[in-house]
């Protein structure tokens, strides 16, 4: 049986929805929004095989690999017809963002290479920790907090259709302080994050704004994941306000999300400042993905 693929899109919404409430994902990438809104930079095609929602990725400048199936079946199958599709095509066998529980039922042949993708594992945090910021390991961020307080009159609006243009206006502001015109990366999750924004009526997502001097200075977005945890896709911010970030956090996690025990904060992609950051937070522990590839 081939694969027969076509470019994922909005009418995929309630097949992808439904199957991952019944089979829930502890992964950040599997929702719906996050793959939609990153499809242009991922090129994703979906296909219907072996009772699987099957995700083939093509990011420019590299080989084709496949996302974690969605759903629940004969894990072993999959993969073999996935091995075939790369061996008719002459292209190098590849599979990134597998979570553990696929690594287990993965075939283990002689000729592919599991290893740990250490750079796009997930931190997971309890939210109760991340409001209430107690104790002397959270004393850095409760002192920028406080230091934020002090000096800015502020409030936190949820995330409705008249703050769209606002926060398009701080997401083109912040993308031309980092020139993303020059980086090819930037340039792609600003696209993300302005169709984010734009179709926030069609996607399933809640969102948060801070507002200081009666302007949007940040904002956020994130969508249930699981039933015991939420996911943060997005958060912007006015980098000249110092504290702002840590404000945003906690008040969108406390307005929004108090009654969910876990928020997952997503990967930090190897940056080296975004991993001393997302480590800064004390995470109660990793969702490790993994990548299986030709040796």
């Amino acid at each position: 049986m081939s694969l027969h693929f076509k470019p994922l899109s909005l009418d995929h919404k309630t097949e992808i929805e439904e199957i991952l409430k019944q089979y829930p994902p502890d992964i950040s990438e599997l929702t719906f929004t996050n793959l939609y809104i990153w499809r242009y930079y991922y090129q994703f095609q979906i296909a219907v095989h072996q009772g699987f929602l099957t995700l083939l990725a093509h990011p420019a400048g590299t080989t084709p690999y496949f996302f974690p199936p969605l759903g629940k079946g004969d894990i072993q199958s999959w993969a073999y017809d996935c091995l075939a599709y790369f061996k008719n095509r002459g292209i190098v066998p590849h599979f990134s963002r597998l979570p553990e529980s696929i690594i287990r039922e993965f075939p283990h042949l002689p000729y592919l290479k599991t290893v740990l993708d250490r750079d796009n594992s997930d931190y997971v945090y309890r939210i109760d920790k991340l409001i209430r910021l107690s104790g002397n390991k959270y004393h850095t961020q409760k002192n920028h907090i406080n230091r934020f307080n002090k000096k800015y009159t502020w409030e936190y609006l949820p995330l409705t259709p008249d703050l769209i243009e606002e926060c398009l206006n701080l997401q083109e502001e912040w993308c031309h302080s980092k020139k993303c015109l020059e980086s090819h990366s930037l340039l792609s999750e600003n696209q993300a994050i302005v169709e984010a924004i734009k179709k926030m009526d069609l996607l399933s997502y809640k969102g948060g704004v801070i507002r200081v001097r009666n302007k949007v200075e940040a904002f956020t977005l994130g969508e249930l994941l699981n039933p015991e945890t939420m996911v943060i896709h997005i958060e912007k911010a006015n980098a000249e306000l110092p504290g702002l970030y840590p404000v945003l956090q906690q008040q969108f996690l406390e307005q929004e999300w108090a009654n969910i025990p876990y928020v997952n904060r997503e990967q930090d992609l190897g940056i080296e400042g975004l991993r001393k950051s997302k480590l800064s937070y004390h995470p109660e522990f990793m969702v490790d993905k993994y990548r299986v590839f030709l040796e």
